[in-house]
């Protein structure tokens, strides 16, 4: 048998299982949608719920590293707090187990070509038809798996066939076993996905090709493996999303030690244990009991040191990200979910709003040194990030309650921008007002009154918005009266009257498109729908 014939079997049905879990993962977080998000953010009340919610959630969309970048974007987000997170993270580490259980005794017993093939053909139809719905996600998510036996049923028959001609490490032997972990850990790293690996795993110990002790040390690897993903994720990103990173190592770090320590004396437990269940003595069955037994146990022995951890990893990369201008909840990671993606663009955009309102206030108190221009157009910069997250938002599939949402955080958006324009174009402060020769000084006393009152006003709607817009009407409209009146009445010069009013001017208008931005997005539809 030639090379290629040999080969060609395996990567096909490794393409293919690759395939159908992108598109039953992708299918399933567009289809679930608000579900997920709203699934995840109630995760924290308890541990229980934590782990609960996030095994539920990777059983369900088949990928612990989709769920860890969803838990990441929350907690950027300021959805889930950085404790309850974590058992999140621990609940996706023992519902990724699922794959096993599904490779294991549907895959590798059945006659996929009965099942598979039709569920790709349904699926198929249900994207065709309900394109951009949460019917087509669901079709795109049946086809994916189908698909995905159709690569399980490729890989058996290819290892079936070349279990003679396959050198993969095999032995108990120290040196054997950290070169098993290493093919897992490998294999992970290349494919970007554990239960490819775990898939690869299951069928060659099925088939003869490795041992189950040799396949077990191959998946301690595959879990080892799948940090990669969380820590390219926490690469350059904020504090936090670095700290959910490094528990997901340390998690899965500490299951591997622990897996390997007692690899013999597991594999003899599970062999009785299965027994004892009636699971049979298959060599998958066992695998699959292997890879759910350590990651409880990993869970087992985090409970006692969940507080310590969370309260450790809260002094790690302690950073200015929540003061810096740049983007802090914008994670490329949540584009494809929407609604994810609608609640780190309502995070930032609130974000947005909050740094303006600063200069606003200091140039509304004539502190001169507020108003510092490079940090406005800072704030220009920080703005037109947001508006290339919402773009690359905008193109994904979206529902047409989540398109509404959109339009609204943009409108907010433009507020804030029309805002920021409004501060940047502030003419100097002005000296104070100095009247026209042979008037008299006292003439300017209304002026510097009204001006006063309009400045007190726009003081109070910006530190307390809840005043309303309204309220600087009247003190701004005095205020230009007396201005104009001065000016006329030739008791203030016009080089000094003009700016004085395009000052006034400008400061009610960033004033005002403040306030729109911030009533936006304080209303339910806009804040408590996305985030």
């Amino acid at each position: 048998m030639s090379h290629t014939a040999t080969i060609a079997p395996l990567v096909g049905g490794l393409g293919l299982f690759l395939i159908g879990m992108a598109l039953m993962s992708e299918g399933l977080k567009l289809a679930a949608g608000a579900s997920l998000k709203h699934l995840l953010t109630r995760a924290t009340r308890t541990r229980w719920h934590g782990l609960a919610s996030g095994g539920l959630v990777t059983a369900l969309v088949q990928s612990s590293s989709a769920v860890t970048v969803a838990t990441i974007g929350f907690v950027n987000a300021g959805l889930l707090p950085l404790a309850g997170a974590l058992w999140v993270l621990f609940g996706s580490n023992v519902g990724t187990t699922m794959t096993s259980w599904i490779v294991a005794l549907i895959g590798l017993r059945f006659n996929i070509d009965a099942f598979a093939l039709p569920l790709v053909g349904v699926g198929a139809l249900l994207r065709l038809t309900g394109e951009g719905t949460r019917r087509g996600h669901f079709g795109t998510a049946l086809a994916g798996f189908g698909l995905l036996f159709v690569g399980i049923a490729m890989l058996q028959s290819a290892f079936t066939g070349v279990a003679d001609q396959v050198d993969l490490p095999q032995g108990s032997a120290p040196v054997a076993v950290l070169a098993q972990v290493a093919t897992g850990v490998a294999m992970t790293v290349a494919m970007q996905s554990s239960s490819a690996s775990m898939a690869v795993a299951l069928t060659a110990a099925q088939t003869g090709v490795l041992s189950l002790e040799s396949a077990a040390a191959v998946v301690i690897g595959a879990n080892i493996g799948t940090t990669v993903t969380a820590v390219i994720a926490g690469l350059g990103a904020t504090a936090n999303a670095k700290r959910v990173a490094l528990a997901h190592v340390l998690f899965n770090a500490l299951t591997a030690a622990i897996a390997l320590l007692m690899l013999p004396w597991l594999i003899m437990l599970l062999r009785e244990g299965a027994e004892t269940l009636g699971l049979g003595s298959e060599t998958a069955t066992l695998l699959a009991l292997f890879h759910t037994a350590f990651n409880v146990l990993g869970v087992l022995l985090m409970w006692p040191l969940g507080d310590r951890l969370a309260a450790w990893l809260a002094t790690r990369f302690v950073d200015d990200a929540t003061n810096a201008i740049r983007p802090v909840h914008l994670d490329d990671n949540v584009r494809s979910v929407p609604a994810l993606a609608l609640s780190a663009l309502a995070a930032e955009i609130t974000r947005l709003h909050e740094f303006v309102r600063d200069p606003l206030l200091g140039v509304a108190l004539a502190d001169e040194p507020a108003r510092d221009l490079g940090r406005l157009r800072t704030l220009e910069s920080l703005a037109a990030e947001i508006d290339r997250f919402a773009e690359s938002v905008h193109r994904t599939a979206m529902t047409r309650e989540n398109a509404t949402r959109l339009a609204e955080l943009l409108r907010a958006e433009r507020h804030i921008e029309s805002a920021i324009e409004a501060l940047t174009q502030l003419p100097p402060r002005p000296a104070p007002l100095s009247p026209v020769a042979g008037s008299m000084p006292g003439a300017l006393a209304p002026v510097g009154e009204t001006e006063r009152h309009f400045i007190e006003a726009l003081a109070s709607v910006t530190a307390s918005p809840h005043t309303g817009a309204g309220a600087l009407d009247a003190p701004y409209k005095a205020c230009k009266a007396a201005l104009l009146e001065a000016g006329a009445l030739g008791a203030l010069p016009i080089s000094e009257m003009d700016p004085a009013l395009i000052r006034a001017s400008l400061l009610r208008r960033a004033a005002k498109e403040w306030l729109k931005a911030w009533a936006i997005l304080l209303e339910p539809t806009a804040i408590s729908s996305v985030g």
